[in-house]
């Protein structure tokens, strides 16, 4: 259902904002530079390495690949759990159906550049199901951070295990660590939500969010990372590395770091060529290098897709339902 020209106002500036209108051509460059950079040296990597990269592709076996599908699949529902349990802990909560639909539709949004559409996503599709924009915005920001944050309670411990190199490369997101854990405690969470709306002028959310609603979500989230670590140990395995569960640890942990670095370091969609240069270093020791070429490339196609896939089947299943009740006077901008 179309909404009046003048309710599309705030979103489309921030849209224009996240896709980079009235950026200064410098930073625009930059950011540009920083993301060929990242993404020329995974594909230098690649190249220098093909003669030891192309007999690996050809010996991941189909059982593998699907199961370490099968663990990315579940990871990414994990994650939408852990979202649809700050939307209820916040007071809007969503039914199985209409949480998946604006979850991951909304989560397409990370793979076209600028940070901010899978938020702006999230707050145009929430309205359909009577949720406020300053809702919408206040779970999005609230689920990074606590994405982020498990991510790096997963990761951070585990760094040692990926020899001297990885630590000495990204001991700095033990700092982030401390600051998201500071910042995910429900009294200073619930003071910065609060200082947010007043900023934007918008009223308070019905209830604040509680220790039991971080809790709920974090450990969804803690799920999907070992969810993910397990994608890469079964793909480790077979390419000949083990399947020793202290390797199981250090992919896991390796993941979780790399994908977080992915997060911080906002030089493309998606996290595209940093997540996979960060990857390579921090399993670097662990692994031969052409196998972490390999599983970084193998590991990027499987998100990819499955990101679709999940996208595919929440659409269906909204389609699927009668539960759908589009209120356009929800909370307008």
């Amino acid at each position: 259902m179309a909404i009046p020209d003048g309710q599309l106002t705030e979103p489309v500036v921030a849209a224009r904002a996240a896709s980079g209108a009235g950026r200064p051509l410098w930073a625009s460059m930059l950011r540009a530079t920083v993301a060929a950079l990242f993404i020329g040296g995974v594909g230098y990597a690649v190249v220098s390495q093909w003669h030891t990269v192309r007999p690996l592709l050809g010996q991941l076996s189909l059982s593998a690949l699907l199961a370490a599908s099968v663990s990315v699949f579940v990871g990414i529902y994990a994650t939408s759990l852990a979202w649809r349990a700050i939307m209820a802990d916040l007071g809007f909560p969503l039914s199985h159906r209409a949480g998946m639909r604006v979850f991951f539709v909304s989560q397409l949004g990370k793979y076209v550049p600028g940070k901010l559409w899978p938020i702006l996503v999230q707050m145009r599709m929430g309205r359909t199901y009577q949720i406020p924009v300053r809702a919408s915005g206040a779970a999005a920001l609230v689920f990074l951070l606590l994405v982020v944050g498990s991510g790096l309670v997963v990761a951070v411990p585990l760094l040692p295990l990926l020899g001297g190199r990885a630590w000495g490369s990204y001991w700095w997101t033990a700092l982030i660590l401390v600051l998201a854990a500071v910042v995910a405690v429900p009294p200073v969470l619930n003071r910065l939500i609060g200082f947010g709306l007043r900023l934007t002028r918008r009223e308070p959310l019905p209830r604040p969010m509680s220790a039991q609603g971080v809790a709920v979500s974090a450990a969804w989230s803690v799920l999907a990372w070992f969810g993910y670590g397990t994608h890469v140990w079964i793909l480790a395995g077979d390419l000949g590395a083990g399947n020793s569960p202290w390797l199981y640890l250090a992919c896991t942990g390796g993941f979780a770091a790399a994908f977080c670095v992915g997060f911080v370091v906002p030089v493309a969609p998606a996290g595209t060529g940093a997540r996979e240069a960060a990857l390579i270093l921090l399993l670097g020791g662990v692994l031969t290098r052409p196998q972490v070429i390999v599983i970084a490339v193998i590991s990027r196609l499987m998100f990819t897709v499955l990101d679709a896939v999940w996208a595919g089947i929440a659409v269906l299943a909204a389609r699927s339902s009668r539960q759908v009740s589009p209120d356009p006077a929800a909370d307008r901008p």
